[in-house]
């Protein structure tokens, strides 16, 4: 086991972090679409 993330565990903490940040985004500012 080498330290650091690999690629993939990179990819699914962005993801992660981005499903999180749109769910913020859009409790507090609902968009209208």
């Amino acid at each position: 086991m080498k330290k650091g993330f690999t690629l993939v565990e990179m990819l699914i903490v962005i993801a992660i972090i981005g499903v999180l940040a749109v769910a913020v985004l859009s409790a507090i500012n609902p968009i209208e679409q």
